[in-house]
């Protein structure tokens, strides 16, 4: 099983990126799928997780500071899931990071502990 995070770059504040996260080995749709975030010095958080589509359309959370801005979202055609980054800021600088969750569960929390399986992360710097 292997996750991998793209898409991050440099943005200016304001801007926008869409993160992917491609899967081999492991059939998205039954797992939860997480995204984390790493800035500098700082401990890794989750900000946002969507449940497994095979219990149910797939349920979405969003830390607080990030629930009106982005947006997860899964394509099971695709095997992939995507974090829509909008109006960033430099606070949103950090190495993101998909994770792979429960499987087959109806919601998802944002804590490390539930997800098992990490891809490599994904540099999002937002700087003028």
């Amino acid at each position: 099983v292997q996750l991998q995070a793209s898409g991050g770059g440099l943005v200016q504040p304001g801007g926008s990126l869409r993160l992917s996260c491609a899967a081999s080995g492991v059939t998205l749709d039954f797992y939860n799928i997480g995204w984390f975030r790493q800035a500098p010095g700082k401990e890794r958080e989750g900000i946002s997780c969507i449940s497994s589509t095979s219990a149910n359309d797939g349920t979405a959370y969003y830390t607080h500071s990030v629930e009106d801005r982005f947006s997860i979202s899964r394509d099971n055609v695709e095997n992939a899931a995507y974090l829509q980054m909008n109006s960033l800021n430099p606070e949103d600088t950090a190495v993101y990071y998909c994770a792979l969750g429960a499987f087959g569960s109806t919601s998802c929390s944002l804590h490390e502990s539930n997800f098992h399986r990490w891809g490599q992360g994904t540099q999002v710097t937002v700087s003028s």
